[in-house]
């Protein structure tokens, strides 16, 4: 990877999720959010050393836990086109629900924890 490209593909700020079962995450967020790998070296043990993901512009980089490196999970605030939808695929994916979808002033939102531990709120605008 050079680093010449970094600020090309990546934000100033972006969630580290570590997880254990890492290469699942990936069909899941491609299921749920319609995420795009762009980025991915395994461990001699065939784990994730890193991974990099896309939904949008918007990068989210993961790894597998390991002796090293307990899992780190996290809540995680995301647009989405609508929220409705995908609440829904995310409870047919494994997800267990937060809170129904819901009208706020905000826009339409709703919660869910994935298979992996992290706190998703799914919102859209009005």
């Amino acid at each position: 990877m050079e680093n010449t490209n970094l600020f090309e593909r990546h934000q100033r700020i972006m969630p580290y999720l570590i997880l254990d079962e890492a290469t699942k995450f990936l069909p899941f967020m491609q299921l749920v959010f319609d995420a795009s790998e762009t980025y991915r070296s395994m461990r001699d043990d065939r784990t994730i050393m890193h991974a990099e993901l896309m939904i949008g512009e918007c990068t989210i980089m993961y790894s597998n836990s390991s002796k090293e490196w307990d899992s780190r999970q996290s809540a995680l605030f995301i647009y989405v086109d609508n929220a409705d939808v995908t609440y829904k695929r995310a409870i047919e994916a494994g997800c267990y629900s937060i809170v129904e979808p819901e009208t706020k002033d905000y826009g339409r939102t709703g919660g869910i924890i994935d298979p992996f531990g992290n706190i998703w709120w799914i919102t859209s605008v009005l």
